[in-house]
């Protein structure tokens, strides 16, 4: 990997601890081989310093395991420095877990004791015993989700089980807090089966305002949200579904207000037509979008074919009337737009060039995008992707905390399709005329408008009139 270009990230962020001689070459050799190496430094610092030879913690960020792994092996070939412990700064994040409880009260007499806990406690528990419809404001239910997966569709790694989950969950549960000051619980079930989590989710109900589902593969996530939607009083949201088509909905619209093509006009593919394909050609369709092709691993989903069922069936029905059939590179002929929810590396950049002009490219599939995003940028006219190290970063924190924060606020007991409408729309009104532009089609993660904006629009929404 030496001498090429790579893209590092901050996930692949190593710490190494060296001890150097005191020439004063030294530290510019280390930069150099880091350099050379394909990695790029972030920090150099000298730990301790001694009569005959200095320690040093250099940081640098790696495009991968492997990469960061040769970066280590070139800094072992430096002239005066012995290589020493390798640390792995996103482990060492992780260690003992991202979440904490805290106690919004205080605790430091025994009348703070006597009103929070016992003997105080009580009246407010029959309260609510009475009123029941003050639990939300008298308890933290007001203000708190629960994230709720089985584990089987972690990221895009696969059915990893409950336990490898947790992390994703606790990351979910720390951006709600970050974004809208909710406080989320991360909920990881040793099961999969879908009438078992249906219960278990309605039994841990009553503790909560609202329901996230994560990471659940489908189609029994399908059926999971269906089945809770009916049964529960607050609102249930599949974020890898709805966030996903919120996100992706705001991002097209900008996109194409740089292009100068209408939604109504433009044609459509979407690769992958699970959780978050199916929502997203669901959304667009309510949008207004009239031509959209969903392409999986059988192909152009053609309502003809036997081998489609369920939810595959129905994509192809309501896209495919004319029952088009084909690869994926058939479906990109002519097409206006590409929307990758699939699998990484699926397409060559150069399999783009059958579009139309003006096109636009949203490879999303994590880790790895169905297309090289930067190769994209060479035949498309807008390109957005998943990833934070390129620009238009699709990302569905950009939707879930304002969302949520929009139906807590309301007290709502369901989430409906005009609320995910509000939010996109939201959302896109956050970019200004003056900032649109091919770069820059959705706003910065950080972006403090962005929570707000979304959460008026659900809120209001909720709340008609």
């Amino acid at each position: 990997m030496a001498g090429r270009g790579v893209i590092t990230s901050a996930s692949y962020s190593i710490t190494i601890r060296m001890d150097a001689s005191l020439d004063p070459g030294v530290v510019g050799r280390i930069a150099t081989a880091v350099g050379v190496a394909g990695g790029v430094v972030t920090a150099i610092d000298v730990a301790e310093s001694r009569s005959d030879s200095i320690t040093v913690d250099v940081t640098c960020s790696a495009a991968d395991g492997a990469h960061a792994e040769e970066i280590v092996d070139a800094l072992r070939l430096v002239e005066g420095v012995e290589v020493g412990k390798v640390s792995d700064r996103t482990f060492l994040l992780h260690i003992g877990g991202k979440l904490e409880v805290r106690s919004r009260v205080p605790l430091k007499t025994r009348d703070d004791l006597s009103m929070a806990y016992t003997p105080g406690v009580a009246r407010v528990c029959l309260a609510l015993a009475a009123n029941p419809e003050d639990v939300r404001r008298l308890t933290i239910k007001g203000n708190s989700v629960a994230v709720v997966t089985d584990g089987s569709a972690v990221l895009g790694l696969g059915d990893l089980g409950p336990g490898p989950a947790m992390p994703v969950m606790e990351g979910k549960a720390a951006l709600f807090k970050r974004f809208a000051d909710i406080d989320a619980w991360p909920i990881c079930l040793d099961t999969n089966d879908v009438d078992e989590i249906v219960r278990t989710v309605e039994l841990i109900s009553p503790g909560f305002g609202g329901i996230n589902l994560e990471d659940i593969s489908a189609p029994r996530c399908f059926e999971i949200e269906r089945q809770l939607r009916e049964r529960l009083t607050i609102p249930v949201f599949h974020d890898d579904q709805h966030g996903t088509a919120i996100v992706v909905l705001a991002a097209l619209t900008n996109a194409l207000r740089v292009v100068e093509k209408e939604l109504s006009e433009v044609r459509v593919v979407v690769a992958g037509a699970g959780a978050a394909g199916t929502a997203i050609v669901t959304l667009l369709l309510e949008s207004g979008l009239r031509h959209v092709l969903v392409w999986d691993r059988e192909g152009i989903l053609d309502p003809r074919d036997e081998r489609l069922s369920g939810t595959k069936l129905e994509l192809a029905q309501r896209t495919n009337p004319g029952s088009r059939s084909g690869d994926l590179k058939t479906a990109l002929d002519g097409a206006d737009v590409f929307i990758g929810v699939s699998a990484g590396g699926i397409l060559e950049p150069a399999d783009l060039t059958v579009m139309a002009a003006k096109a636009v490219v949203f490879p999303l599939a994590n880790p790895d995008p169905e297309v090289d995003p930067i190769g994209a940028r060479k035949y498309a006219a807008v390109v957005a992707s998943g990833r934070s190290d390129v620009p238009n970063q699709i990302n569905n924190v950009l939707a879930f905390p304002g969302v949520f924060r929009g139906l807590l606020d309301a007290r709502a007991r369901e989430i409906t399709t005009e609320m995910l409408l509000a939010a996109a729309r939201a959302l896109a009104a956050v970019v200004t005329d003056e900032q649109l532009n091919a770069n820059y089609i959705v706003p910065s993660v950080f972006d403090s408008s962005v929570a707000p904006a979304v959460a008026a629009a659900v809120r209001e929404t909720a709340r008609p009139g």
